[in-house]
């Protein structure tokens, strides 16, 4: 049982997360409820999680800012649950670093299935995880990339630990520079589902990233939009050893 996946239910209400407890202790996962933030807090600072279902709607600090907050420093996996249906609020949600999104009202089934599928992106080996490069460091334009820590160092010598979302996004363009991606063939690689309601997904996660890696994000040069056909990458890929970056 210690080996299953730990899930962090952080729900203000009650019947919600009790009973999304006791279905994923159902179906072999550890699971903690809390009813806030600050018990969420807490919670990641007593233990290991795998991934945190945080609730959009709470009183006091709300889903979203706890998301935006966590996303710098955590690396945890996040699945948004939210009362909202509008596009923009799930736009939103996956925009500012959560995994996956889905609104409420849900079958715990449907929840099970997006852990499901979460866990099996975050959770591969190094060398899976990172494709042809796991286990390296790549060096392009201005940045390097350190493929199994997930962490992208600039020149200043700051580090930023990437999000899953992000990360998957940044492989997928380093293993196919100047080649034309689009949004499905995107959107297969990095979540392993194909296109659907969210099919602006693709398009705010490349914002994101560029806003991380482009000079300007507003005029990017690394990330090109190609009309009618999706992104390129438009930077040469290096592989450098680890010792060349100390």
């Amino acid at each position: 049982m210690m080996n299953m996946p730990n899930i962090l239910i952080v729900d203000d209400h009650r019947e919600i997360r009790d009973a999304l407890k006791r279905y994923l202790e159902k179906n072999g996962y550890r699971a903690h409820a809390v009813d806030n933030t600050k018990a969420m807090d807490r919670a990641l600072e007593d233990g290991s999680y795998d991934l945190v279902i945080l609730d959009v709607m709470m009183p006091g600090e709300d889903g979203l800012a706890a998301c935006r907050r966590l996303r710098p420093t955590n690396n945890v996996a996040i699945l948004m649950l939210s009362a909202l249906g509008e596009e923009t609020d799930r736009v939103v949600g996956l925009e500012i670093g959560a995994d996956d999104y889905i609104a409420k009202p849900f079958s715990p089934r449907e929840v099970l299935a997006r852990i499901k599928a979460i866990l099996r992106r975050t959770e591969l080996p190094s060398e899976i995880h990172g494709g042809q490069y796991g286990g390296k460091q790549l060096q392009f334009d201005r940045w390097i990339l350190d493929v199994d820590r997930r962490i992208l160092s600039g020149e200043n010598g700051l580090e930023t630990v990437l999000t899953t979302a992000d990360y998957q996004l940044l492989i997928a363009f380093l293993e196919r520079p100047r080649a034309i991606l689009s949004r499905d063939r995107l959107l297969d690689v990095t979540t392993g589902r194909e296109a659907s309601p969210f099919d602006r997904a693709i398009d705010n996660q490349v914002c994101r990233l560029r806003r991380k890696i482009e000079v300007d994000a507003s005029s990017p040069e690394l990330i090109v939009t190609v009309r009618g056909g999706g992104y390129c990458f438009m930077s040469e890929v290096t592989e450098i050893s680890g010792n060349e970056n100390q």
